[in-house]
């Protein structure tokens, strides 16, 4: 069998398409309309609620211990946010949007009587047993988890501003996958409940406003092709460190179950049981 037999094998295996577009390069300004458009096509071919892990999630295919390894090691991501929004702020002289943007960093961390998106995670990884201070520390994190977080953070303070904003807009997704995983989630585990998935009902509200913000945003500065061209890549990068991370979890837990040196096995840090 060629190679490329066996990539459209595994793909139909795994309830993926064996190929994916080409995302829009333009040559030629794109009207702002055009750019939206452009960008969401970022989404319908590339966003994470395509890979086969996230299918498997929602439809109940995973054990308990694949539901801990997933949130676990996502806890590095979200942990991550407020670390990006502040790289993003810190470089930003635009008064105006630094004040939009940070109640981003107080809705992962907390501000007052809101314990915050990152407590919230944590709620969900106590209720699936896992020991807290062990998720925090990230020791059992996989190694491609954490190289994919840490690369978007250093994307974020280290390119353009425009590309940084234009990073964020995953977030246009982000409603439709979290809606599919409470939905899933509560119908086929029964170790799940409302209480553990918390932060993603929260994000139904913050999402779209978020999102909302920075497209405007990218609209209205990315106006030239070359301006263009980077913003999709941006958005591109950012859908291939969630993707990556997906990656990671299915060689691990799934198949063929290879979990890397160091990072969490079933039965390690686990309360309650």
């Amino acid at each position: 069998m060629s190679a490329q037999a066996a990539v459209r094998v595994l793909a139909e295996a795994a309830d993926l398409p064996a190929d994916f577009p080409a995302l829009p390069s333009p040559q030629e300004p794109l009207s702002p309309e055009g750019l939206e458009a452009a960008l969401r096509a970022v989404g319908a071919t590339r966003y994470h609620n395509l890979h086969p892990f996230h299918k498997l999630l929602h439809s109940g295919r995973l054990n308990r211990d694949q539901v801990r390894a997933w949130a676990l090691n996502r806890y590095c991501y979200q942990s991550a946010i407020p670390r990006k929004d502040a790289a993003l702020m810190a470089r930003c002289d635009d008064r105006e949007l630094r004040r939009e943007w940070l109640h981003r960093i107080t809705d992962h961390d907390g501000f007052g009587e809101d314990s915050g998106g990152i407590e919230r995670w944590l709620v969900l990884t106590d209720g699936l047993g896992l020991d807290r201070a062990y998720v925090v520390s990230k020791e059992g994190a996989l190694p491609a988890t954490k190289f994919a977080v840490e690369a978007y953070v250093r994307f974020v303070a280290e390119n353009t501003l425009l590309e940084a904003v234009a990073s964020s807009l995953t977030e246009l997704f982000a409603p439709g996958i979290h809606a599919e995983r409470i939905s899933g989630m509560l119908e086929h585990y029964d170790f799940i409940n409302e209480k553990v998935v918390a932060y993603f009902r929260r994000r139904l509200d913050q999402a779209p406003k978020d999102a909302d913000f920075a497209l405007e945003y990218v609209k209205q500065h990315a106006r030239t092709a070359a301006e263009q061209r980077a913003v999709i890549r941006a958005l591109t990068l950012k859908t291939e460190v969630l993707w990556a991370q997906l990656d990671a979890l299915y060689l691990a837990y799934v198949a063929p179950g290879w979990p890397a040196p160091g990072a969490w096995r079933p039965g390690v840090a686990i309360v309650g049981e």
